[in-house]
Protein backbone atom coordinates (compact mmCIF):
# COMPACT_ATOMS: atom_id res chain seq x y z
CA UNK A 1 0.00 0.00 0.00
CA UNK A 2 2.98 2.00 0.80
CA UNK A 3 4.53 1.53 -2.47
CA UNK A 4 1.18 2.23 -4.18
CA UNK A 5 0.89 5.75 -2.46
CA UNK A 6 4.79 6.23 -3.59
CA UNK A 7 4.53 5.57 -7.19
CA UNK A 8 1.12 7.67 -7.44
CA UNK A 9 2.85 10.28 -5.79
CA UNK A 10 6.48 9.62 -8.22
CA UNK A 11 4.47 10.04 -11.21
CA UNK A 12 2.34 12.91 -10.57
CA UNK A 13 5.66 14.79 -9.67
CA UNK A 14 7.18 13.58 -12.81
CA UNK A 15 9.66 11.60 -11.41
CA UNK A 16 11.35 8.86 -13.82
CA UNK A 17 10.75 5.46 -12.33
CA UNK A 18 13.50 3.56 -14.00
CA UNK A 19 16.62 2.00 -13.52
CA UNK A 20 17.91 2.66 -17.31
CA UNK A 21 21.87 4.12 -17.69
CA UNK A 22 22.28 7.37 -19.14
CA UNK A 23 23.68 7.74 -22.83
CA UNK A 24 25.87 9.99 -23.36
CA UNK A 25 25.11 12.04 -27.09
CA UNK A 26 27.66 13.17 -29.69
CA UNK A 27 26.90 15.62 -32.21
CA UNK A 28 29.43 14.61 -34.84
CA UNK A 29 27.15 15.61 -37.73
CA UNK A 30 28.66 19.04 -38.39
CA UNK A 31 30.16 20.16 -41.72
CA UNK A 32 32.95 22.23 -40.18
CA UNK A 33 32.82 24.98 -42.39
CA UNK A 34 35.05 27.36 -40.82
CA UNK A 35 37.78 24.64 -39.98
CA UNK A 36 37.77 23.48 -43.70
CA UNK A 37 38.19 19.60 -42.99
CA UNK A 38 36.28 17.18 -41.04
CA UNK A 39 37.41 18.10 -37.84
CA UNK A 40 35.47 15.68 -35.42
CA UNK A 41 37.41 12.81 -36.62
CA UNK A 42 41.11 14.62 -36.40
CA UNK A 43 43.73 14.16 -34.48
CA UNK A 44 44.74 16.21 -31.40
CA UNK A 45 46.33 13.99 -29.08
CA UNK A 46 49.87 12.99 -28.36
CA UNK A 47 49.08 9.37 -29.92
CA UNK A 48 46.60 10.59 -32.88
CA UNK A 49 43.33 11.08 -30.58
CA UNK A 50 40.61 12.61 -31.33
CA UNK A 51 38.54 15.17 -28.80
CA UNK A 52 36.05 13.11 -29.32
CA UNK A 53 38.20 10.35 -27.68
CA UNK A 54 39.01 12.42 -24.62
CA UNK A 55 34.88 12.94 -23.87
CA UNK A 56 34.40 8.95 -24.08
CA UNK A 57 36.98 8.22 -22.04
CA UNK A 58 36.10 10.82 -18.91
CA UNK A 59 32.22 9.44 -19.41
CA UNK A 60 33.32 5.86 -19.17
CA UNK A 61 35.35 7.05 -16.26
CA UNK A 62 32.49 8.57 -14.64
CA UNK A 63 30.18 5.79 -15.27
CA UNK A 64 28.41 5.90 -18.77
CA UNK A 65 27.92 3.12 -19.98
CA UNK A 66 27.04 3.58 -23.90
CA UNK A 67 27.38 6.27 -26.23
CA UNK A 68 25.45 7.66 -29.27
CA UNK A 69 27.02 9.06 -32.20
CA UNK A 70 24.80 11.49 -34.29
CA UNK A 71 26.56 11.38 -37.42
CA UNK A 72 25.58 12.18 -41.59
CA UNK A 73 25.10 8.60 -43.18
CA UNK A 74 27.88 9.58 -45.08
CA UNK A 75 30.76 9.64 -42.79
CA UNK A 76 28.95 6.36 -41.11
CA UNK A 77 31.94 4.13 -41.71
CA UNK A 78 34.49 6.71 -41.55
CA UNK A 79 33.19 6.65 -37.73
CA UNK A 80 32.58 3.12 -37.17
CA UNK A 81 36.36 2.28 -38.34
CA UNK A 82 37.87 5.23 -36.25
CA UNK A 83 35.97 4.01 -32.80
CA UNK A 84 34.23 0.70 -33.21
CA UNK A 85 37.63 -1.15 -32.17
CA UNK A 86 39.18 1.02 -29.78
CA UNK A 87 36.08 1.15 -27.68
CA UNK A 88 34.78 -2.79 -27.78
CA UNK A 89 34.41 -4.28 -24.68
CA UNK A 90 34.49 -0.48 -23.18
CA UNK A 91 31.58 1.08 -23.70
CA UNK A 92 28.66 -0.04 -26.07
CA UNK A 93 28.51 2.48 -29.34
CA UNK A 94 25.58 3.49 -31.13
CA UNK A 95 24.95 5.41 -34.23
CA UNK A 96 22.00 8.32 -35.08
CA UNK A 97 22.11 9.64 -38.57
CA UNK A 98 21.15 13.28 -39.13
CA UNK A 99 20.04 13.96 -42.46
CA UNK A 100 17.18 15.66 -44.86
CA UNK A 101 13.97 13.47 -44.31
CA UNK A 102 11.41 15.01 -42.75
CA UNK A 103 8.89 12.33 -43.10
CA UNK A 104 10.67 10.82 -39.93
CA UNK A 105 8.99 14.16 -37.95
CA UNK A 106 5.56 14.29 -39.75
CA UNK A 107 6.58 16.41 -42.61
CA UNK A 108 5.33 15.72 -45.70
CA UNK A 109 6.26 19.07 -47.84
CA UNK A 110 9.91 17.95 -49.16
CA UNK A 111 12.17 20.66 -48.54
CA UNK A 112 15.38 20.91 -50.91
CA UNK A 113 18.55 22.49 -48.72
CA UNK A 114 21.95 22.31 -48.78
CA UNK A 115 22.75 23.61 -45.04
CA UNK A 116 22.23 21.10 -42.15
CA UNK A 117 19.39 22.43 -39.77
CA UNK A 118 21.01 22.61 -36.86
CA UNK A 119 21.74 21.16 -33.53
CA UNK A 120 18.18 21.01 -32.72
CA UNK A 121 17.19 19.13 -36.05
CA UNK A 122 20.24 16.84 -34.81
CA UNK A 123 18.71 16.40 -31.44
CA UNK A 124 15.46 15.30 -32.36
CA UNK A 125 16.68 12.79 -34.95
CA UNK A 126 17.54 10.61 -31.99
CA UNK A 127 14.13 10.06 -30.89
CA UNK A 128 13.39 6.53 -31.99
CA UNK A 129 17.20 5.15 -30.52
CA UNK A 130 17.18 6.68 -26.72
CA UNK A 131 14.73 6.03 -24.51
CA UNK A 132 16.76 6.76 -21.23
CA UNK A 133 18.16 9.71 -19.85
CA UNK A 134 21.03 11.35 -22.09
CA UNK A 135 23.28 14.09 -21.70
CA UNK A 136 24.29 15.85 -25.44
CA UNK A 137 27.70 17.27 -26.09
CA UNK A 138 29.59 18.87 -29.37
CA UNK A 139 31.90 16.64 -30.69
CA UNK A 140 34.74 19.13 -31.28
CA UNK A 141 34.65 20.76 -27.64
CA UNK A 142 36.90 19.60 -24.77
CA UNK A 143 34.97 19.53 -21.52
CA UNK A 144 36.96 17.73 -18.57
CA UNK A 145 36.03 14.37 -16.16
CA UNK A 146 34.80 16.69 -13.80
CA UNK A 147 31.56 17.95 -16.46
CA UNK A 148 30.72 14.14 -16.88
CA UNK A 149 31.06 13.13 -13.68
CA UNK A 150 28.59 16.00 -12.34
CA UNK A 151 26.28 15.47 -15.51
CA UNK A 152 26.26 11.48 -14.90
CA UNK A 153 25.42 11.89 -11.06
CA UNK A 154 22.22 14.30 -12.13
CA UNK A 155 20.95 11.83 -14.82
CA UNK A 156 21.47 8.85 -12.39
CA UNK A 157 19.90 10.71 -9.06
CA UNK A 158 18.38 13.64 -9.95
CA UNK A 159 16.71 14.13 -13.67
CA UNK A 160 13.25 14.04 -14.39
CA UNK A 161 10.96 15.52 -16.71
CA UNK A 162 10.37 18.48 -14.98
CA UNK A 163 14.06 18.74 -13.80
CA UNK A 164 16.84 19.02 -16.68
CA UNK A 165 20.32 20.29 -16.83
CA UNK A 166 23.11 21.70 -17.97
CA UNK A 167 26.54 22.10 -17.96
CA UNK A 168 27.67 26.01 -16.89
CA UNK A 169 31.29 27.62 -18.31
CA UNK A 170 32.33 31.24 -18.28
CA UNK A 171 31.31 32.70 -21.39
CA UNK A 172 35.08 34.72 -21.60
CA UNK A 173 36.77 31.03 -21.08
CA UNK A 174 34.70 29.60 -24.07
CA UNK A 175 36.12 32.13 -26.74
CA UNK A 176 38.23 31.56 -29.89
CA UNK A 177 40.88 33.86 -30.97
CA UNK A 178 40.56 33.06 -34.36
CA UNK A 179 36.78 34.43 -34.84
CA UNK A 180 33.59 34.51 -33.61
CA UNK A 181 31.83 31.72 -32.55
CA UNK A 182 28.48 30.59 -31.32
CA UNK A 183 27.38 30.03 -27.74
CA UNK A 184 24.21 30.41 -26.01
CA UNK A 185 24.29 32.47 -23.41
CA UNK A 186 22.00 32.03 -20.54
CA UNK A 187 22.09 33.77 -16.79
CA UNK A 188 21.33 31.77 -13.92
CA UNK A 189 18.39 32.28 -10.61
CA UNK A 190 18.99 32.59 -7.71
CA UNK A 191 18.00 28.81 -7.02
CA UNK A 192 20.47 27.66 -9.18
CA UNK A 193 18.81 27.35 -11.88
CA UNK A 194 18.57 28.57 -15.67
CA UNK A 195 16.50 31.77 -16.11
CA UNK A 196 16.81 32.24 -20.12
CA UNK A 197 19.27 30.93 -22.95
CA UNK A 198 19.89 32.62 -26.48
CA UNK A 199 21.80 31.57 -29.15
CA UNK A 200 24.11 34.24 -30.46
CA UNK A 201 26.18 32.83 -33.50
CA UNK A 202 28.83 35.71 -33.56
CA UNK A 203 29.93 35.59 -30.08
CA UNK A 204 33.84 37.47 -29.83
CA UNK A 205 36.42 39.53 -27.82
CA UNK A 206 36.58 43.35 -28.96
CA UNK A 207 39.31 45.36 -27.63
CA UNK A 208 38.99 42.89 -24.16
CA UNK A 209 35.58 43.40 -23.95
CA UNK A 210 32.83 40.26 -24.98
CA UNK A 211 30.46 41.20 -27.16
CA UNK A 212 28.24 39.77 -30.04
CA UNK A 213 26.70 40.66 -33.43
CA UNK A 214 23.16 40.93 -34.53
CA UNK A 215 21.65 42.35 -37.87
CA UNK A 216 20.41 45.33 -35.74
CA UNK A 217 24.43 45.85 -34.54
CA UNK A 218 27.08 44.69 -31.63
CA UNK A 219 26.23 44.54 -27.99
CA UNK A 220 27.51 43.42 -24.90
CA UNK A 221 27.93 39.52 -23.40
CA UNK A 222 25.79 40.84 -20.04
CA UNK A 223 28.11 40.65 -16.73
CA UNK A 224 27.49 36.85 -15.05
CA UNK A 225 26.43 35.22 -18.16
CA UNK A 226 27.18 31.39 -18.87
CA UNK A 227 27.83 29.48 -22.25
CA UNK A 228 26.45 26.32 -22.27
CA UNK A 229 28.80 24.97 -25.03
CA UNK A 230 25.74 22.22 -26.02
CA UNK A 231 26.22 20.06 -22.37
CA UNK A 232 22.33 19.31 -21.83
CA UNK A 233 20.59 16.57 -19.85
CA UNK A 234 17.38 15.74 -21.32
CA UNK A 235 14.94 12.88 -20.70
CA UNK A 236 13.18 11.67 -23.80
CA UNK A 237 10.42 14.07 -23.10
CA UNK A 238 12.47 16.69 -24.92
CA UNK A 239 11.87 15.04 -28.24
CA UNK A 240 8.12 15.57 -28.37
CA UNK A 241 8.87 19.21 -27.42
CA UNK A 242 11.50 19.17 -29.87
CA UNK A 243 9.83 17.88 -32.88
CA UNK A 244 6.34 20.18 -32.47
CA UNK A 245 8.83 23.11 -32.73
CA UNK A 246 11.12 21.87 -35.58
CA UNK A 247 7.82 21.55 -37.85
CA UNK A 248 6.97 24.98 -37.20
CA UNK A 249 10.31 25.72 -37.84
CA UNK A 250 10.68 24.05 -41.36
CA UNK A 251 7.59 25.74 -42.58
CA UNK A 252 8.53 28.77 -41.86
CA UNK A 253 12.40 27.88 -43.13
CA UNK A 254 11.85 26.57 -46.65
CA UNK A 255 14.30 26.87 -49.60
CA UNK A 256 13.76 30.36 -49.39
CA UNK A 257 15.28 30.96 -45.66
CA UNK A 258 17.57 27.71 -46.65
CA UNK A 259 20.72 28.73 -44.37
CA UNK A 260 18.70 29.55 -40.87
CA UNK A 261 18.95 26.60 -38.47
CA UNK A 262 16.94 25.22 -35.50
CA UNK A 263 19.19 25.03 -31.73
CA UNK A 264 19.08 23.59 -29.25
CA UNK A 265 18.92 26.46 -27.10
CA UNK A 266 15.84 27.33 -28.50
CA UNK A 267 14.21 24.05 -27.86
CA UNK A 268 15.42 25.11 -23.31
CA UNK A 269 14.12 28.51 -24.13
CA UNK A 270 10.56 26.72 -25.20
CA UNK A 271 10.40 24.15 -22.28
CA UNK A 272 11.20 26.67 -19.96
CA UNK A 273 8.87 29.66 -20.83
CA UNK A 274 5.85 26.91 -21.21
CA UNK A 275 6.79 25.65 -17.48
CA UNK A 276 7.60 22.20 -18.81
CA UNK A 277 10.88 21.84 -16.67
CA UNK A 278 13.91 23.65 -15.32
CA UNK A 279 17.19 23.26 -16.37
CA UNK A 280 19.55 22.84 -12.93
CA UNK A 281 23.11 25.05 -13.59
CA UNK A 282 25.91 21.91 -12.69
CA UNK A 283 28.84 24.85 -13.00
CA UNK A 284 32.41 23.24 -13.62
CA UNK A 285 36.22 24.19 -12.40
CA UNK A 286 36.74 21.85 -15.90
CA UNK A 287 39.17 23.33 -18.05
CA UNK A 288 37.36 23.37 -21.72
CA UNK A 289 38.52 24.30 -24.76
CA UNK A 290 37.49 23.48 -28.50
CA UNK A 291 38.21 23.71 -32.11
CA UNK A 292 36.28 26.45 -34.28
CA UNK A 293 38.84 27.09 -36.62
CA UNK A 294 42.09 25.46 -38.33
CA UNK A 295 44.29 28.03 -36.08
CA UNK A 296 42.96 26.77 -32.55
CA UNK A 297 44.56 23.13 -33.62
CA UNK A 298 47.74 23.74 -32.35
CA UNK A 299 46.60 25.40 -29.05
CA UNK A 300 44.25 22.34 -28.08
CA UNK A 301 47.27 20.32 -29.22
CA UNK A 302 49.28 22.20 -26.89
CA UNK A 303 46.36 22.05 -24.24
CA UNK A 304 46.25 18.03 -24.30
CA UNK A 305 49.79 17.42 -24.50
CA UNK A 306 49.96 19.63 -21.12
CA UNK A 307 47.01 17.04 -19.36
CA UNK A 308 48.98 14.25 -20.58
CA UNK A 309 51.94 15.57 -19.31
CA UNK A 310 50.57 16.10 -15.74
CA UNK A 311 49.49 12.55 -15.39
CA UNK A 312 45.73 13.54 -16.30
CA UNK A 313 45.03 11.37 -19.13
CA UNK A 314 47.46 8.44 -20.09
CA UNK A 315 49.80 9.01 -23.68
CA UNK A 316 47.94 6.26 -24.84
CA UNK A 317 43.70 6.57 -24.26
CA UNK A 318 42.77 3.04 -25.11
CA UNK A 319 46.28 1.05 -25.33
Amino acid sequence: MIYILYLALSNTLGFIMTNKQPTLLILAAGMASRYGSLKQVDSFGPSGETIIDYSIYDAIKAGFKKVSFIVKKDFHHEFKRIFDEKLAGKIETDYVFQDFDLTKFGIAQEIIRQKPWGTGHALISAKDQIDEPFCIINADDFYGYESFEKMYKFLSEEVTDENLALMGFEVNNTLSDHGKVSRGIFSVDEEGYMSEITERTKVYRDNGKMVFDEPEGTFPVPENSYASMNFWGFTPKVFQVGIEMFKNFAAENDQENGTNEFYIPSIAEEIIKSGKARFKVLPTSSTWFGVTYKEDKPIVQEKLSALVNAGVYPENLWF
